[in-house]
């Protein structure tokens, strides 16, 4: 039998388009263009050619810049044969004064990322730097800045005031700074002039509710989606216009800290939203009489936007209570989202008679956030894809069944990290089970992350055992010296061998000097 040999170039249009959709397009233009017309012609397209991300994504969210053999071959050879076709460009600051040294008449998009603050804000203050040959033809900008130490001013803030005061058409803004609690934009000290009456959709990380207020008080007149994320639960009470919102139409707000002000500054904030279509509400409340539940939402939500076509939210609330008397049961907040026609309603209620508080977590299904946080025993487990950062919580033990139901919740879970410290109740029946080989091994096959530091030593037997736990490769562990010394029967037990020898041990205690068995003990110690 003869064998058949099928080229390439062999292959109809359609075949190949389909192909080359599969596959980075960015790879595929550097590979190919030059080689026949015929692929030129196909690779020209829009498809492949309006948007280019010419960077590298390493481990971690890190960013690195091409190599300087595909840097040079798309600078002298494929952007100039392209230029007029591209729309946008994701950018990294080493290679952008290259790449933009081409003439890009229809680009009206820039994406640049990993930049240090000092050199995104004389990007945006040169007058004759590269972002002033576009100031008026970029109506669409990304930029995500990265950590440096040593600066004493919110840089931030004057990169944002800036680049509004720059690009004149600017439509579309995504400003991510890193999470660096001293370097957030924020208008409390300062508020300098900026405004924009072209803006129409803001992506931003602030400080404090105070400073999306400010954003809110009418400088954007055109803005219809505002998309904010809080790091702080300060608030000044700072006097700001206090107008109808009329033109917004999609609002999305989330905030990393415990709020107090759900009622004085949330509530009121939305009731300017008359024409709201799409709310996305992510809060962590402190509430002084009861929870947020389905009442709640309806009459102090709902009632007010009746526009409202998409709502989304995730909200966490908490009340001091002194007795067990007439507390809402899960079954009763379920109750108040009855008539409720937004999605299917998740919640779960915690009553922690350690410290006096009880918590009511409700959250509209399917889960898009990729963080979920302070999960007990009461979770309810379902699935949820979009999530790779957990938190679990309690002030009752974790059973080994409990860490199952986590295995099938987050299929791609990366980081856990693990605050209880109750012992587990089941401890001496596991491990008879464990001599039948009746129990079940847990696996978490995504996880790069563990923290066990506020965790009791059952829990760090739970991960380190391999016969409950079977970890990947080169996790980070971190825990407390003496927890783990005490565990692993300082560092000789060979039950908890096989996965100390995957994991990077990070000390978090304040240890001088390490025992050499310790570190042929872990993969790395640090």
């Amino acid at each position: 039998m003869e064998y058949s040999c099928v080229q390439l170039n062999d292959l109809p249009d359609e075949i190949l388009i389909y192909i080359f959709k599969k596959l980075n397009n960015v790879t595929i233009l550097y590979s190919l263009v030059g080689i026949n017309k015929r692929l030129d012609r196909i690779l020209h397209d829009s498809i492949f050619t309006s948007n280019l991300t010419l960077l590298n994504y390493l481990s971690y969210n890190s960013i690195s810049s091409l190599s300087k053999p595909i840097l040079d071959r798309y600078c002298f050879e494929i952007l100039p044969k392209i230029n007029n076709k591209i729309n946008w460009l994701n950018l990294e600051l080493s290679s952008m004064k290259r790449i933009l040294s081409v003439n890009y008449p229809n680009l009206f998009g820039l994406g640049i990322y990993n930049i240090e603050k000092e050199t995104a804000l004389r990007l945006f203050t040169d007058q004759t730097c590269l972002i002033e040959i576009f100031k008026n033809q970029i109506s669409s900008l990304v930029i995500g800045t990265k950590n440096k130490c040593g600066l004493t001013e919110n840089v931030n803030t004057l990169i944002f005031t800036n680049i509004l005061t720059i690009l004149n058409n600017l439509k579309y803004l995504h400003f991510d700074p890193s999470l660096d609690t001293y370097q957030q934009i924020s208008f409390n000290r300062s508020s300098p002039t900026i405004f924009s009456s072209t803006l129409l959709e803001l992506h931003v990380k602030v400080m404090t509710i105070d400073d999306s207020l400010y954003l809110l008080d009418g400088r954007f007149s055109q803005l219809h989606s505002f998309y904010v994320h809080i790091l702080s639960s300060l608030h000044f009470k700072l006097k700001l216009n206090k107008g109808k919102l009329s033109n917004l139409k999609t609002f999305s707000l989330s905030c990393d800290s415990k709020i107090f002000y759900y009622d004085d500054v949330i509530i009121p904030l939305l009731h300017r939203m008359s024409n709201l279509e799409q709310l996305n509400l992510y809060l962590d409340c402190s509430c002084e009489k009861t929870f947020i539940d389905g009442n709640d939402l309806k009459t102090n939500i709902l009632n007010h936007i009746l526009q409202l076509k998409s709502f989304a939210f995730n909200i966490r609330s908490s009340v001091h209570y002194i007795n067990q008397i007439d507390l809402p049961s899960n079954q009763y907040i379920q109750h108040t989202f009855k008539e409720f026609k937004y999605k299917k309603i998740i919640s779960s209620v915690d009553y922690f008679p350690d410290s006096k508080i009880g918590e009511c977590y409700i959250c509209s299904y399917p889960f898009t956030m990729t963080r979920y946080e302070r999960i007990t025993n009461n979770f309810s487990g379902e699935l949820f894809k979009s999530v790779c950062e957990v938190e679990l919580f309690d002030e009752r033990s974790f059973e080994h069944e409990f860490f199952l139901r986590i295995q099938k919740s987050f299929p791609f879970m990366k980081k856990l990290t693990l605050i209880n410290n109750k012992p587990q109740n089941d401890k001496q029946c596991r491990e008879l089970k464990n001599n039948n080989n009746n129990l079940l091994i847990i696996q978490y096959p995504h996880l790069t992350y563990l923290n066990l530091d506020q965790a009791h030593d059952d829990y760090l037997e739970q991960f380190l055992l391999d016969t409950k736990m079977c970890l990947p490769i080169n996790v980070e562990l971190r825990a407390m010296y003496k927890s783990l010394k005490k565990v692993t029967h300082n560092f000789k037990r060979n039950a908890t061998r096989i996965n100390c020898l995957k994991m990077n041990y990070k000390c978090t205690d304040d240890i001088s000097r390490f025992p050499k068995h310790l570190k042929n003990y872990f993969r790395n110690v640090y």
